[in-house]
């Protein structure tokens, strides 16, 4: 063949030709298989019984760091991923539930400069930061009436054991209560690290 940009002859005369089309009812081939051979065939799971669950309480603590997974995560090369690790030795809903407790907003900042593993805690540290930083302007603003200090303190009391009862509970579920402004916020942040 020749592909040269000029060509002597038309490039339809050399080209191969499709084969014509069949004259069946069918429009394409059906590929027969061979009948089926009933000599020795057994039912689908008669040969392989499933094993008792006990089997696979054997060696509990050997999965017991990654899921119960084997030795490495399905995605390879990550050893021990967990939804509920965090870089503190210190249980998920307590760490999380101190976002609010220690001292808002400063625990939540500290909460995220040491915790890197956990989304969930790094989303109440963050939620926990961006609410009470504002309620912290707010306490300046109104500080010179000691009626609306009072009030915004009791709010604020109110607010940090309702979000830190919220935090505590809904980490069993991964839940995230989020505050109407600042949650999203805080979601799209932790979303975005």
């Amino acid at each position: 063949m020749n592909f040269a940009p000029y060509q002597d002859t038309a490039p339809e005369s050399e080209r191969a030709l499709s084969p014509p089309p069949r004259r069946s009812s069918s429009r394409s081939p059906n590929p027969r298989s061979p009948p089926p051979d009933h000599r020795g065939a057994k039912e689908p799971f008669q040969g392989s019984p499933l094993p008792d669950p006990s089997h696979f309480d054997g060696d509990s603590r050997a999965n017991a760091g990654n899921g119960g997974f084997g030795n490495a995560d399905i995605e390879g090369g990550r050893l021990n991923v967990n939804l509920f690790d965090t870089s503190l030795p210190m249980r998920m809903d307590y760490e999380a539930m101190m976002a609010y407790i220690l001292l808002p907003p400063a625990g939540g900042v500290l909460l995220l400069l040491v915790e890197h593993k956990s989304d969930y805690v790094r989303f109440h540290a963050w939620q926990s930061s961006l609410l009470f930083t504002a309620v912290f302007i707010i306490h300046l603003i109104f500080s010179w009436s000691r009626v609306m200090s009072w009030i915004i303190f009791v709010l604020d009391v109110l607010a940090i054991t309702f979000l830190a009862i919220h935090a505590y509970r809904d980490a069993g579920t991964l839940d995230r209560f989020e505050v109407p402004f600042f949650g999203r916020l805080a979601s799209s942040f932790v979303d975005d690290e």
